[in-house]
């Protein structure tokens, strides 16, 4: 927690963060039973909030977590502590823990879910590698099969994508890709995909399906769609390792991580080797979108 960061809601109070607690028994800490969602603000504007605390309800209704809370509640509390913070650009961490329970897994002897809010800043990534391009390995961990814990509930568990970012780390790297049961292109192990491959002159955008085992991510569909009105084609397609190697240009997106480009996959150069024309175009987009719209919808 860095110094900026000075309130935190938590179930409905603003507090210190050195009294913002949860108990050791609470099934968040023991078990990762909870969901989160990961919010950016720009120039004071909370960017896509409806549509974050929309997936937020979803993940809870998937697991059967009932928030104490309504959207417009949160969305209130949300702005309450972006003010107390007194951050015009920020990182906002939402949580709802299951609630303080019994040492078993069941989660219906939880008494009541626990809400925190978290402002602060966050960087995933060093800004020359913005520029200049990230270098990936593909993970030997597979992304979680959907049938056994879907990729689509935005839970606290992330088990599964801090074995591959170990992985990363352990090769000297930043950044993975994960593959899927299948062998197929899931997600980075915080970061949507998306491969660029040039056609007969005609650039075109292809991303993993929903099916692939991904997130659903706001700033995936944000990219998909600034690309869609610039008249570049985008295809949802299932793709592997040949995609990647294979690709004109490759890049990432998330809330945290925004659009960073992908210049080398396992050792080997995306196109040329540095962030392509299409990757910087569509981070410049990006930028302006939510530098000048912002839109809270």
């Amino acid at each position: 927690m860095n110094d900026v960061a000075k309130k935190i809601w938590l179930n409905g109070t603003l507090v210190e963060p050195q009294q913002a607690s949860v108990s050791v028994f609470d099934h968040g800490v023991l078990y990762g039973d909870g969901v989160f969602e990961g919010i950016r603000a720009y120039r004071g504007r909370i960017f896509k909030m409806q549509t974050h605390l929309k997936r937020l309800f979803d993940s809870a209704r998937a697991i059967r977590l009932e928030i104490p809370y309504s959207i417009d509640e949160l969305e209130q509390a949300i702005r309450q502590t972006v003010d107390a913070n007194g951050q015009k650009d920020a990182y906002i961490r939402m949580c709802v823990t299951r609630g303080e329970g019994t040492l078993g897994l069941n989660p219906f002897l939880c008494v009541k879910p626990s809400v925190f809010i978290i402002v602060d800043k966050i960087e995933l990534y060093p800004p020359e590698l913005y520029e200049n391009g990230l270098e990936v390995i593909t993970a030997s961990v597979m992304r979680n099969h959907p049938a056994a814990l879907s990729p689509r509930i935005k839970s606290m568990n992330y088990l599964n994508n801090i074995l591959a970012k170990i992985e990363a780390l352990d090769a000297g790297l930043m950044e993975a890709i994960m593959l899927n049961h299948q062998g197929c292109v899931s997600e980075a192990t915080g970061d949507n995909v998306f491969v660029v491959r040039v056609y007969n002159g005609r650039q075109v955008l292809l991303t993993p399906p929903l099916h692939a085992g991904i997130l659903e991510g706001v700033t995936r569909n944000t990219v998909d769609r600034l690309a869609r009105e610039s008249d570049v084609p985008v295809e949802h397609i299932d793709l592997t390792r040949h995609d990647l190697y294979t690709a004109d240009e490759i890049f990432l997106t998330g809330t945290a991580a925004e659009v960073i480009p992908v210049t080398k996959v396992d050792g080997r150069s995306v196109g040329r080797g540095e962030p392509g024309p299409l990757t910087r175009k569509l981070i410049s987009a990006f930028h302006q979108f939510v530098t000048n719209n912002t839109p809270e919808d």
